[in-house]
């Protein structure tokens, strides 16, 4: 499995295939905001989407940016991952 970031998104590959992605857009004041998360049915329960996710957020890390969750799945994931807090925005 590979991720590549692709135009505002990150995308999960099986070799040549794409089988998940993440997607954000850019909010003023440097936030990301989380609006998709996708992994192939046949893909799931492999923590994949954590994967994208965790992307993501060191992605923010990187460019000293927030996210702003929208997806049900990063909203999720933000209330149950206190180590996502210094990127949360408020």
């Amino acid at each position: 499995m590979e991720i590549k970031e692709e135009n505002k998104r990150f995308a999960l590959y099986d070799e040549e295939t794409e089988v998940g992605e993440i997607t954000w857009q850019e909010a003023s004041g440097d936030v990301l905001v989380v609006d998709h998360t996708f992994v192939d049915s046949h893909y799931r329960g492999q923590q994949l989407a954590q994967k994208l996710l965790a992307a993501v957020v060191e992605k923010a890390r990187r460019e000293k940016k927030k996210i702003m969750p929208v997806c049900s799945f990063a909203v999720k994931e933000f209330k149950e991952k206190p180590a996502y807090d210094d990127v949360l925005a408020r």
